[in-house]
């Protein structure tokens, strides 16, 4: 084994050994940084409501963090299939992670993450995605329904064409509390949660008054957040497969929507 191997390898070991503490300040760490984008982006809507930035720049920039945020979640995903191509590091990594984590982790906990992890199931999404579809289009908002209804079913189309190519092996998990089926990389519940809750969000700061934003992102995040660890907490994915999700799914959730602003922005400026 390499070097640069062995790290990888001792350092998934001591994550694996203190997951939960480690999951729960993740998570804060998370929230903490969502609220401060919060108040970075009251600011410049503040800003543009008093008419200090120009309709038009406050747009680019809109338009500027989504394409960044496109670029950062395949930025990272292209780097992790990168590394799966290249060598036995990560699946090593990967494989001491997972072995680790079924030693660690206690049995109430796994049960309360095998709950769920059920909400970003086929079925769990697929449901949420009609009767979501069926609201905006009784609501009069037909464009808003079908960019809820492209970003659903094109991230599911994407993740499994991604499954496909890459065809790997998921984890063994004779004792696991749910079963999963097909291949992993990268995972399905990870992008699917940051899709379908990113775009409730999103549906969020648009149609609910104000005081609804924030607590609504913060609860989008959190729950992405911890469907994707409920899959490696359960030996259903490696940790790779995770954050793989995460990135494709965040890429697909920031294109989808700058797509419907940018749709939104060029159809008021044709009224």
């Amino acid at each position: 084994m390499s070097a640069d191997g062995e790290i990888f390898t001792q350092w998934a070991l001591w994550v694996g050994q203190r997951a939960l503490p480690l999951f729960f300040v993740l998570l804060a760490l998370l929230l903490a940084a969502t609220c401060a984008c919060w108040w970075i982006l009251r600011r410049y809507t503040e800003a543009r409501r008093q008419q200090t930035i120009s309709p038009t720049l406050f747009v680019g920039l809109r338009i500027m963090v989504g394409c960044a945020i496109i670029l950062a979640g395949a930025g990272v995903f292209a780097l992790l299939a990168r590394q799966l191509g290249a060598g036995e590091a990560l699946s090593r990594a990967d494989q001491a992670l997972t072995d680790a984590l079924r030693v660690s982790m206690p049995r109430a906990a796994l049960q309360v993450f095998a709950t769920l992890t059920h909400l970003a199931d086929t079925a769990t999404l697929t449901g949420l995605c009609i009767v979501m579809a069926l609201a905006l289009i009784a609501l009069g908002r037909r464009w808003l329904a079908l960019g809820w209804v492209v970003a659903l079913a094109g991230n599911g189309l994407l993740n499994q064409t991604l499954k496909q190519i890459f065809s790997r092996v998921r984890p063994l998990h004779p004792d696991s509390l749910v079963l999963a089926q097909g291949f992993s990389f990268p995972s399905g519940h990870s992008s699917g949660a940051v899709v379908a809750y990113g775009m409730l969000a999103y549906l969020a700061l648009r149609l609910l008054p104000e005081r609804w934003h924030l607590p609504t992102l913060v609860a989008a995040l959190a729950l992405a957040f911890t469907v994707g660890a409920s899959r490696l907490f359960l030996s259903v994915h490696f940790a790779s497969d995770v954050v793989a999700g995460f990135a494709s799914g965040t890429a697909w959730l920031a294109l989808c929507v700058t797509s419907i602003e940018l749709i939104r922005w060029r159809r008021q400026r044709t009224v």
